[in-house]
């Protein structure tokens, strides 16, 4: 007996419907153009090939599509129908078996030469795994197949061909395979990516502004135009732009370019303009709303900004909680701390929920509501380690600034347990045993965090002028400032330890310079008070009354500097 085979049929009729992807392939012809089309071997369906047909569909059914491409694949061979061909073809390529998958989509296009489909398949696979030679004719002859179209498939093809390494040899491949189709814009366009990608800049910018010659009003060629353009003559690509809009009002995606390559280059106002043109298109549209409340923050116009954020919240925006945040920053530079907080507690999803708690926690305690803030800390979620060790640093610093060191120091020992090795939790650590009188940890939080990070400046500033204020070895002291600032010679902090250094050895001419450039990069209290006990000793007297009083001006409630000056002016 002599039949069709059937169970192909079926198999080819239940195939996934979807466009080509990388994870699968367009659906097969129906059964009717199959029969009409293609010359089906006959053969007798004897029991031996009927149980591979039952095995590689049970298969394919059981969540084994390796088991089934390989079955597919042998039959195809046996069989050499076209329909069994394809059939193994799609299963070793939705199976990730791209050997495998090759040999199917070469077989099934020897059975089934006039196969599109097979032909674009295989050239696919070849393309994607970067086989770039064996490609080659099998892209010419895709192409040469529908030659009014092959711009346009070169296009298609062209994300394939970007994943190679090798972007020189992709280019050449492409400007091989295009040679016969100049005339068409979209070639050009394809060369111009190309190009670009393999470094050949000058060479993509000519076929670029080619595409623009032969299709002056496609979107896609102005846009390729200006993005070549951006990075070496950005005003030249916004020029690009605006003109290609003069002409063209209503070409939306590029005006969206516009819009976004204004903002990059920082024409806010310009960029705010250009959202707000499609806005119009678009009342409803959140995340435009969003953009240009956005733009008028960063203009600094909070009114606007503000009624364009609640405009955006009106429009339905899929993450208020962003807006919800931006509402609170606004209400904080206008110094409206209370409908900040409100608006802090309603951002309960997304990626600005825990910078809202800190800001949440900063205000509680700015407000004097230590507790309050401290309990918005410990209730706060982290999701790695960095977290943990700011949220960690940020409650002993609140301790700390509230002299309650003794409840600092438990807070970084209980981070410490989790994060034995963070420097910033360390250096702090000794910062608040510091505080606390306890030099010996001091110093022993500060020499391991050197062994962890032996190019951290601070921690070598940190111990050189701790034994300085105690004017304790003094040599290994000015060692340790020294490398400090061998580490970072521009850091105030560093300077003005040097200085102080320079005088505990009694060389106040060298003592002077370095507080004086200092003081010059930072004048903060504790360096005016150094600044001027140096230049009292050095007889300069009332230039070191006008320096503390100066910064007394502005820091009334330091205790170093009022200290200093009660010394020399009793």
């Amino acid at each position: 007996m002599f039949l069709v085979l059937p169970m192909l049929l079926a198999a080819c009729a239940h195939a996934p419907q979807s466009a080509f992807e990388p994870n699968a392939m367009p659906e097969a012809v129906s059964e009717q153009a199959v029969e009409g089309t293609l010359v089906l071997p006959q053969l007798e369906l004897n029991e031996q090939m009927l149980y591979e047909f039952l095995l590689a569909d049970i298969a394919a059914q059981r969540g084994r599509p390796d088991m089934a491409a390989q079955v597919y694949l042998e039959l195809a061979k046996s069989t050499r129908d076209p329909r069994v061909a394809r059939r193994a073809a799609q299963l070793a390529y939705e199976s990730h078996q791209m050997k495998k998958a090759l040999e199917a989509f070469q077989l099934w296009q020897e059975v089934e030469p006039t196969s599109q489909l097979a032909k674009q398949m295989l050239a696919t696979l070849l393309v994607s795994g970067g086989r770039l030679e064996e490609a080659q004719p099998q892209v010419a002859a895709l192409l040469a197949a529908d030659p009014e179209n092959a711009g346009r498939a070169l296009m298609q093809l062209y994300p394939l061909f970007a994943r190679h390494a090798d972007k020189a040899a992709t280019y050449r491949s492409l400007r091989e395979q295009a040679q016969p189709y100049l005339k068409m814009a979209e070639t050009h366009w394809v060369l111009a990516q190309a190009a670009d990608a393999a470094g050949e800049h000058a060479v993509a910018m000519n076929e670029a502004q080619q595409t623009r010659t032969m299709r002056p009003e496609w979107d896609l060629a102005a846009l390729l135009e200006a993005q070549l353009m951006l990075h070496d003559a950005p005003q030249q690509a916004l020029a690009v732009l605006k003109k290609y809009l003069a002409s063209y009002p209503e070409a939306n995606e590029v005006r969206l370019f516009y819009a976004r390559a204004l903002l990059e280059q920082k024409q806010y106002a310009e960029a705010r303009a250009e959202f707000q043109r499609l806005q119009k298109l678009h009342p409803d549209n959140a995340e435009l709303a969003f953009a240009i409340a956005l733009l008028s923050l960063q203009m600094g116009e909070l009114d606007r900004a503000e009624q364009e954020l609640q405009q955006a919240l009106s429009a339905g925006k899929q993450d208020n909680g962003t807006v919800y945040y931006y509402l609170a920053q606004l209400n904080e530079a206008k110094k409206n701390d209370e409908a900040a907080m409100q608006q802090y507690a309603q951002v309960k999803e997304g990626e600005y929920v825990y910078p809202s708690r800190l800001r949440m926690a900063y205000l509680l305690n700015k407000a004097g509501k230590l507790q309050e803030a401290l309990k918005v800390l410990q209730q706060t979620d982290t999701t790695n380690n960095q977290q943990r060790a700011q949220l960690a640093l940020i409650e002993a610093q609140m301790l700390r600034d509230a002299k309650q060191y003794d409840a600092a120091a438990r807070v970084l020992a209980r981070g410490l347990e989790k994060l034995p090795g963070n420097a910033d939790l360390l250096y702090e650590a000794a910062m608040v045993a510091d505080k606390q009188g306890k030099t010996e940890i001091f110093e022993k939080f500060i020499r391991k965090l050197i062994k962890i990070a032996p190019e951290n400046a601070h921690a070598y500033n940190a111990l050189g002028y701790s034994l300085l204020e105690r004017n304790e070895r003094l040599t290994e002291a000015m060692q340790l400032v020294e490398k400090a600032y061998q580490l970072a010679p521009d850091d105030a902090a560093i300077m003005d330890s040097m200085g102080w250094g320079y005088y505990r050895l009694g060389d106040l001419s060298k003592s002077l310079e370095f507080m004086r450039r200092a003081y010059s990069a930072y004048p903060d209290p504790e360096v005016a008070a150094h600044l001027g006990e140096v230049l009292w000793q050095t007889g300069a007297q009332d230039e070191a009354r006008k320096i503390w009083q100066e910064s007394l001006k502005q820091h009334s409630d330091n205790a170093v500097l009022r200290a200093v000056m009660k010394r020399f002016m009793p």
